[in-house]
């Protein structure tokens, strides 16, 4: 890693290399040149050229010297805005240091470990001995006595951290092996952050010393002759304190340059970055919308900060849950500064967090582009191109990361995942088998790595891998796969290509399959109502009371907009959207809350704003979402309605148009039954009927069975009994323990689960013209009918 003396060497030498009249600047045709050079795989166009030179002498504009053009400043300045790489661009470019030039920092930086007469320490020797933020030209440090400071600051940490080292206390842990943030820690090259994270022991007495002192160095900070001294003092113990991770005292310090400083960007931006830090998202967020909100006020004075304001506060919303927002701001980020790698590394892994994987993909693409190392870009675009179906290619991808970045858990994970998924079962657990030799107790590693061995029939390997899996957490999963692979070993079944140990199987084609009994559920209907259950699952909308819709739809106040058609909405955009689905399911994690936005951004969104226009209409959404919250079925019903009541073109009336109930119906379908096909949802009919329907009449339509909605019915028995637990009965084709509805075969007296009924899977050995299945929600309901047909059959006994 370069220091911030080579570094500013390296731009001052490409400033030099491309300076071609020596006049101290880089007019436009210079800059264009450097551009065109330092990315010699682009063939930029002349319009894009003229857009990037355009932006960097709009943005910089304080640094740009007339006619002679954009200052060896100015240059350092976007470099240290994460504008390019500077060690990648020297590289291309093919430069040398001088070697007088190497010789001088050494001359310094011997210079600055000498201990003698501190009086005679020139300023830049004092630059240099101190934290590397202060060795830099932007260190911002103003006032003499601020020095002082921080030279003071240094010795109490130097001796706080010699005190904690003797005690074993003081502990710093190597996070190489995980993806980076990527986010702007300072406002300065974030090619110097340290890899590091560093713990100190804040309870001893060492420590209780340490905070006292550093009270002391606060208060003479405070005491300045002038508000903007103790302002520049405050800035820089938090700065100090902050590059040794003491993010707790140094966030007091950014709050109090606030308190000082209310309209400077910096504080706030810092202040946000410790409160990341230390889990406080919503906290961080408001600091970076403050920070905002100065820079915007402050003009051009803070134009440059604003990229890395952007990608902070996105990161920050991620932290949230709230991918979507997120999303805008770091377009901002890529939009205000093209080259900017990092924004567009965390738009595309944010755009694939919301399912929208071929924009993810690109983002990713352009981030590799600029930067070819960056292993984490690779990492997400693996991800994305697998989800995109273009498996080999995302096998090339995650080994790029890796071998970037050997020890890189996500990659190897996600690697080991793809090879599950395309059947590669032993080469699935060397990679679970070198996430664990990195992160030894991440469980759904060990978990995976299991089920892999499992599927390479491997079953006494998958039995003690599950009992270590075991001995680091005691979820229910762990406990139901080791059921499993007990009923595999005792019925001696031979996997045949099911990725988790299925057992042999035929697939009986659905004429086959009859039903017992008027409550016994289709197999079709079955296979709807079980999608449709996992989305509940997945998005934890069954835990969402459907009242909460109502109550929204009562206190939140949305504009109405006319569509291109020119029809009255209340449309909103997504990010917006996103508020409101916070507010809804705010019982939820924010990585939980992250899942459940995917989930519907891929199955609700993506049909709602067909169009692409980034709005959906909010009447629409609320009445597609109320079928499946919670609460009982009519009430939902009748919430759907009320939803579809409130949208402007029926507010006021007791009564819905019929073609918004038949689009209504329609859409509901093509959500939450794609299966039946866009060709049977346009048959519905009534589309140009301006007569009204009331709500019973809208029921009507809701639960027909083949036009309407009437699948909910099943999924309402989905719902009450899919915790249900069958004793010790197992699936005849998976093994797993039936749980849910038990489908018996009247003939041949095997049971099948809910998935294997509905994707039709028999065993092999009960080959018949045609299978009659009763289905039974639990034991006591297969107890009542087993005593029934005795009873019967003692009555047809002579």
């Amino acid at each position: 890693m370069a220091t911030r003396g080579s570094r500013s060497e390296k731009v001052k030498r490409i400033f030099q290399q491309f300076d071609n009249n020596r006049d101290g600047g880089l007019n436009r045709d210079e800059m264009a040149a450097l551009v065109v050079a330092v990315n010699p795989r682009v063939k930029f166009s002349d319009e894009q050229i003229n857009a990037i030179l355009d932006e960097v002498f709009r943005t910089y504009g304080e640094f740009i010297d007339g006619e002679k053009g954009l200052t060896y400043d100015g240059l350092l300045r976007t470099y240290d805005d994460g504008a390019g790489d500077v060690d990648r661009d020297f590289d291309a470019l093919g430069l040398e240091l001088y070697p007088d030039e190497n010789k001088g920092a050494s001359i310094v930086s011997e210079a600055s470990s000498s201990s003698i007469a501190e009086e005679r320490i020139t300023e830049s020797q004092r630059k240099q001995r101190t934290t590397a933020w202060a060795g830099s030209p932007h260190h911002e440090i103003v006032f003499d006595d601020t020095w002082k400071l921080v030279d003071e600051l240094e010795i109490l940490l130097k001796r706080l951290q010699a005190k904690q080292a003797k005690t074993g206390k003081f502990k710093s842990d190597n996070f190489d092996a995980y993806s980076d943030a990527g986010w702007s820690r300072e406002l300065g090259p974030s090619a110097e952050l340290s890899e590091k994270r560093v713990y100190w022991e804040e309870t001893g007495p060492d420590y209780g010393i340490f905070v006292k002192e550093l009270g002391a160095l606060r208060s003479r900070a405070d005491g300045a002759r002038s508000r903007e001294e103790a302002f520049d003092g405050q800035m820089a113990i938090g700065r100090v304190l902050y590059e040794h991770q003491l993010f707790k005292e140094a966030l007091i310090s950014f709050k109090r340059s606030c308190e000082l400083q209310p309209m400077d960007v910096r504080p706030h931006f810092r202040a946000g970055n410790c409160l990341y830090v230390l889990g406080k998202y919503k906290e961080a967020k408001e600091e970076f919308l403050l920070a905002l909100e100065a820079a915007e006020a402050g003009g051009n004075q803070w134009g440059y900060l604003l990229p890395q304001i952007y990608v902070n506060l996105g990161i920050a919303l991620e932290g949230e849950g709230m991918v979507l927002s997120a999303c805008e701001y770091y377009r901002e980020a890529a939009i205000l500064c093209p080259t900017h790698f990092r924004a567009l590394k965390l738009l595309g892994s944010a755009l694939f967090g919301v399912g929208e994987y071929r924009a993810a993909a690109k983002a990713l693409e352009e981030a590799i582009f600029m930067k070819p190392d960056y292993a984490d870009a690779h990492c997400d675009l693996g991800s994305a191109l697998h989800a995109l179906g273009e498996d080999e290619r995302a096998i090339e991808v995650f080994q790029k990361a890796i071998d970037l970045k050997p020890g890189h858990v996500d990659a190897l994970y996600n690697l080991g995942g793809l090879y599950m998924d395309l059947g590669r079962f032993q080469r699935a657990s060397e990679m679970y088998t070198r996430v664990l030799a990195v992160w030894p107790n991440h469980w759904r590693a060990q978990l995976n790595k299991a089920v892999s061995l499992l599927g390479a029939g491997e079953t006494e390997e998958a039995k003690k891998a599950l009992k270590e899996a075991l001995k680091m957490t005691n979820r229910v999963e762990l406990h139901d796969a080791i059921y499993h692979l007990k009923q595999l070993q005792k019925k001696k079944v031979k996997s045949k290509g099911g990725a988790n140990g299925e057992g042999a199987f035929v697939i009986v084609e659905p004429s086959k399959f009859k039903t017992v009994g008027e409550k016994t559920t289709l197999r079709q209907d079955l296979g709807s109502a079980i999608q449709i259950r996992a989305f509940q699952r997945i998005t934890r909308l069954s835990r969402c009371n459907v009242d909460l819709l109502k109550k929204e739809m009562n206190e939140i106040n949305v504009p109405v907009s006319y569509s291109g058609g020119g029809g009255p909405q209340k449309s909103i955009r997504k990010p917006n959207l996103e508020g409101i689905l916070r507010r809804l399911l705010r019982f939820l994690k924010p990585e939980t809350f992250q899942g459940a936005v995917k989930a519907i951004n891929e199955s609700i969104l993506s049909v709602l704003d067909e169009t692409g226009s980034g709005r959906v209409d909010l009447g629409i959404f609320y009445a597609v979402l109320a079928p499946i919250c919670n609460g009982p079925p009519n009430k939902r019903k009748r919430i759907a309605f009320d939803a579809l009541l409130w949208r402007p073109v029926n507010e006021g009336s007791s009564q819905i148009r019929k073609v918004d109930a038949v689009q209504y119906i329609k859409l509901l379908r093509a959500i939450y039954v794609p299966s039946h096909g866009i060709s049977e949802i346009l048959e519905v009919h009534g589309e140009t009927d301006s007569s009204m329907v009331s709500f019973n009449e809208f029921l009507t339509m809701f639960d027909d069975p083949d036009w309407g909605f009437g699948i909910m019915s099943t999924l309402l028995k989905l719902e009450n009994g899919d915790r249900n637990r069958h004793g010790r009965r197992v699936c005849a084709v998976c093994r797993y323990p039936v749980i849910g509805s038990r489908f018996r075969e009247v003939k041949s007296h095997f049971s099948l689960c809910n998935q294997c009924y509905s994707e039709g899977k028999v065993p092999p050995s009960f080959k018949q013209d045609e299978y009659k299945f009763k289905e039974y929600g639990s034991e006591a309901e297969a107890m009542k009918d087993k005593c029934m047909y005795f009873t019967l059959q003692s009555y047809k006994s002579p």
